[in-house]
């Protein structure tokens, strides 16, 4: 079930990566690949064991819980893969979902949505659940709160940890990074932050902003921070930043594309990311891989995923956060230290190890 393809989120990277890299290990089996946007037709074309269809739905849920089925049955499906936390309750073979968060189930973690999303979730996915042959979860903090809160029987639930596109790794040509730099207009030396546009609670972006006018204030020659993300400039009026003093210093690139995000990550001082809810933060993995030193949370999949590569600090405590971009910045060790630890981290989470547990649960579920 691939209607999460064109996602541009975490989502949308896991669901793109996963499928290339299944179709690259696996040679035997035959995928049918249900597309809800029929101008991906052809994507995997030069595979031999792929069939690609377009699957018509007015609405997900529609195409969820009724087109789906009916292509299965068409189709004689024997397993069904969706990368995206639901499956048809009524489809006629077994069926593995990705979760990506427990967040609706837990109240501190429910308000960073919408009411009626949380109350739908809530209901759904046990039903999502008990349909599911088995269920992979994107980080071991989301496996441990879904047997707490739901009392699953053992194994229902398997960790398997994603990774970063195989492009992400520290850059080091000149010319590659000077290209990189005048296209985005980044200065000499940043601090980096990424985000969505409806993401700023999440992103905990109001302590971001107000950490950095205090490290800003305390610093003699203070780097800029340059927050990523599609319509972001939008923040300046949204946070009342001003245009004088440190909000000068706070540059809105908009977008930036995933094949120039190596190179921007090589070209950071610092890769900043206080958010208050992950549950697998694929940036920090990507930050890792290219060897940018992190300042990130102490709470749930920041820090299983950051473990040591990381400096980390309370998201609440807009001091705590200042004091690291400083304690960080001022010390040039520290930042290798922090860099070379986060390049050996990096090694657990690659696509050659995901593809083949995720193979392997899947033919696992479909001969059980």
């Amino acid at each position: 079930m691939l209607r999460s393809i064109d996602e541009k989120g975490g989502v949308g990277v896991y669901t793109r990566n996963i499928v290339k890299e299944l179709l690259k290990l696996d040679k035997k089996n035959k995928y049918i690949l249900f597309y809800a946007n029929p101008t991906n037709i052809g994507l995997y074309k030069n595979h031999d064991n792929v069939q690609e269809l377009w699957i018509k739905g007015s609405n997900k849920a529609y195409w969820d819980q009724i087109a789906i089925p009916r292509a299965c049955r068409k189709e004689k499906i024997d397993i069904l893969f969706h990368p995206k936390f639901t499956v048809p309750i009524f489809a006629p073979c077994k069926v593995v979902m990705v979760v990506h968060g427990a967040d609706w189930l837990i109240p501190e973690q429910a308000q960073f949505y919408p009411r009626w999303d949380v109350k739908y979730m809530q209901m759904a996915l046990p039903l999502y659940f008990r349909k599911s042959s088995v269920v992979i979860s994107v980080s071991q903090e989301t496996t441990d709160n879904f047997n707490r809160i739901l009392k699953l029987p053992e194994g229902k639930v398997q960790s398997i940890y994603f990774a970063p596109a195989r492009n992400f790794k520290r850059i080091t040509d000149a010319d590659t990074l000077q290209t990189v730099r005048e296209k985005y207009n980044l200065p000499d030396n940043f601090i980096l932050t990424l985000t969505k546009r409806k993401g700023g609670g999440r992103k905990n972006l109001g302590r971001v902003f107000k950490a950095y006018a205090r490290y800003h204030e305390q610093s003699n020659n203070p780097q800029k921070l340059v927050i990523g993300g599609k319509d972001c400039h939008l923040f300046r009026d949204e946070y009342s930043i001003p245009n004088d003093g440190y909000g000068k210093d706070i540059i809105f690139p908009d977008w930036i594309n995933q094949a120039d995000m190596p190179a921007v990550f090589s070209l950071a001082s610092l890769y900043l990311y206080p958010s208050n809810l992950e549950a697998f933060p694929i940036p920090l993995t990507e930050a890792m891989a290219c060897g940018t030193p992190i300042l990130t949370s102490n709470i749930n999949g920041l820090k299983e995923i950051a473990g040591d590569a990381a400096l980390l600090m309370d998201p609440n405590d807009t001091e705590s956060i200042a004091n690291g971009i400083t304690q960080i910045l001022s010390d040039l060790n520290l930042r290798e230290i922090h860099s070379n630890k986060g390049l050996e981290r990096s090694k657990l989470f690659t696509w050659d190890l995901c593809a083949k547990k995720t193979l392997e649960t899947l033919e696992r579920a479909a001969s059980s």
